[in-house]
């Protein structure tokens, strides 16, 4: 008591409310719809935040095509397709005029030069990746395979788990409250017995002090004709 009054300890909260048990809005529609009209003569919640909940940050705020990019996804636009306007070799609108010709040819030649610049660059480490590939690529693949399935296994039986331990938790509270429900049931009944023995008591009680009235009267009476 002293370490509460001092405020060390909070006292233990009282719960009166067992869902599990209480089935008074079940049995007496009446209940039921009264609770629904007063829930009506509550007003809505704000559909606005509380002014001191800070705003959404913005993301990527110094990367614009990160942003459009994260603005895209979010409005499930689909990715735009890649220009290829640069690998194409288009002639000429005009088949009479030379100088277009000349741009189509020069544009050709340009990316010619460009497809041998990358074969000459990326030919010994294409190779060598290819050889890499072929020999490590197989086995890399069922170990990436194997670690996968085990993952997905591992977060299935967390699921599994999970959900059982959702399932104990309600059927312990629901056990819980239908034992204390029945205890209440038991105290109230009892109650209600104690409260009914008291009555027929005061009213016993009632009854002998009009007897005893009426008997004092008599012996009065009777004293009076003696």
């Amino acid at each position: 008591m002293s370490n509460i009054a001092n405020g060390d300890a909070q006292p233990p909260a009282i719960f009166d409310a067992l869902p599990y048990y209480d089935d008074e809005l079940e049995k007496y529609p009446v209940l039921k719809q009264k609770v629904e009209k007063e829930l009506a003569r509550e007003g809505k919640p704000p559909q606005s935040l509380h002014p001191k909940v800070p705003p959404p940050p913005t993301l990527f705020a110094n990367h614009p095509l990160l942003q459009a990019e994260l603005e895209r996804v979010s409005n499930h636009q689909p990715l735009p397709p890649l220009d290829t306007a640069r690998y194409q070799l288009p002639g000429p609108v005009k088949p009479e005029d030379e100088e277009e010709w000349l741009e189509a040819l020069k544009n050709a030649r340009a990316q010619l030069e460009h497809q041998k610049l990358r074969q000459v660059l990326n030919k010994l480490p294409m190779q060598t990746n290819l050889a890499l590939l072929q020999q490590y690529g197989p086995n890399a693949w069922r170990i990436h395979n194997y670690l996968n399935e085990a993952s997905a296994k591992n977060v299935e039986k967390a699921l599994e788990d999970l959900k059982n331990l959702t399932v104990d938790v309600n059927r312990e509270r629901k056990n819980f409250q239908t034992r204390l429900g029945s205890q209440l049931t038991s105290l109230e009944t009892r109650w209600t017995e104690l409260i009914s023995s008291i009555l027929q008591i005061e009213m016993a009680n009632v009854a002998l002090e009009v007897e005893i009235d009426r008997l004092n009267k008599r012996e009065v009476e009777l004293a009076a004709a003696l």
